[in-house]
């Protein structure tokens, strides 16, 4: 039997779970978590404590447009690939959810009645003689 949670979580998923599949959507909802990547990547660089990473920061050298590509690409890829596991996630949990639900209405569904209304000594009761078994001889 699924609990109230569970059928609810159904109901959820079937309505939204097309509208969680689309990219820019993913993209969207999971900046935060790609933030949560980049930002101490940042204060990391920023803060100086490694010098030698200090040091190649302040060369000639060093492009800034390239640290900020990288930090944009960190952002977009860990969105799309948290967003997009959390949906294959949610997705299995929907499938087993429908088969277990499946499976409860199979075996909870009636068994047909046995037909008791026939009286003994109709045709039905008496054996064709084509499905008669004809014992088997014995010769010795």
């Amino acid at each position: 039997m699924l609990t109230q949670r569970e059928k609810d979580f159904i109901c959820y998923w079937e309505a939204n779970r097309l509208r969680r599949k689309k990219v820019v959507r993913q993209f969207l909802v999971g900046i935060p978590i790609g933030l949560l990547f980049v930002i101490p990547i940042v204060i990391n660089f920023s803060s100086g404590w490694y010098r030698r990473a200090d040091m190649e920061a302040h060369s000639a050298d060093f492009n800034p447009v390239v640290l900020l590509i990288a930090l944009l690409l960190i952002v977009g890829f860990t969105a799309i690939f948290y967003q997009r596991h959390q949906w294959d996630q949610y997705e299995q949990h929907y499938r087993e959810l429908l088969a277990r639900r499946l499976m409860e209405e199979s075996t909870t569904a009636p068994e047909p009645a046995p037909i008791s209304n026939i009286s003994p000594g109709s045709p039905a009761d008496t054996p064709s003689p084509k499905n008669e078994a004809t014992p088997p001889s014995r010769t010795q």
